[in-house]
């Protein structure tokens, strides 16, 4: 972010994999959006969409709304001023009964703290990766350091039938997601957050062959 100001390029920030996990900083960010329900513990069409304030005037709201112009009680306006805060791209009624589900999610977050539960899923992961090393599986970017690293832990395994394997782990009631790139190739991808125990993660390596 910071190299691309000194370019004058603006930095779009998709921050689902990150909120609620790790500490996200916006110091050289232009814009951040991210969805609840992730990393976040939210409901679905939830989400925070950050705008640097500088920027605000030159990223225009697409549509007017009741919520997003000035209306003092309720009366149409004559000129459509947009509101002078972040509140300008919130044209109409707020997803009220999912805000208060984001809400809650993140009070429960925020008790626990944000380098806490970062610290529990870079312990997870430095755990995984060579679990599944050691049963012969491929871990997608497992020599990265914490750093450059999520929570997330995809792997696969040559001559192995991967979506015969993710059957295999619904069937033992192991959440996972089958994946697969470009090329066709599939992969398992575990996506353990800091409620999922020890004794998880062993029972998900049991199944596994």
């Amino acid at each position: 972010g910071a190299y691309l100001h000194t370019r004058n390029i603006l930095f779009c920030v998709d921050g689902i994999q990150t909120l609620g996990a790790f500490p996200t900083h916006v110091e050289h960010v232009d814009f951040l959006a991210a969805d609840a329900h992730k990393w976040l513990l939210g409901p679905c069409a939830a989400g925070v969409l950050y705008v640097r304030q500088s920027l605000q005037d030159k990223l225009r709201p697409p549509v007017y709304g009741w919520h997003n112009v000035h209306c003092p009680n309720f009366v149409a306006q004559e000129q459509l001023v947009f509101r002078p805060d972040a509140r300008r791209y919130e044209a109409g009624t707020g997803n009220w009964l999912g805000l208060v589900g984001m809400h809650a999610a993140m009070e429960l977050l925020l008790e626990l703290g944000i380098d806490t539960i970062a610290a529990e899923l870079w312990r997870k992961r430095a755990w995984l990766v060579p679990a599944l090393q050691a049963k012969g599986y491929t871990v997608l970017h497992a020599d990265a350091p914490p750093t450059n690293t999520g929570a997330i832990v995809t792997f696969h395994r040559p001559n192995t039938d991967m979506a015969a394997l993710h059957v295999q782990l619904v069937q033992a009631n192991v959440v996972t997601s089958l994946r697969a790139d470009r090329a066709g190739n599939r992969y398992i991808r575990l996506s353990p957050h800091f409620y999922n125990t020890d004794a998880e993660l062993r029972r998900c390596l049991d199944v596994l062959p």
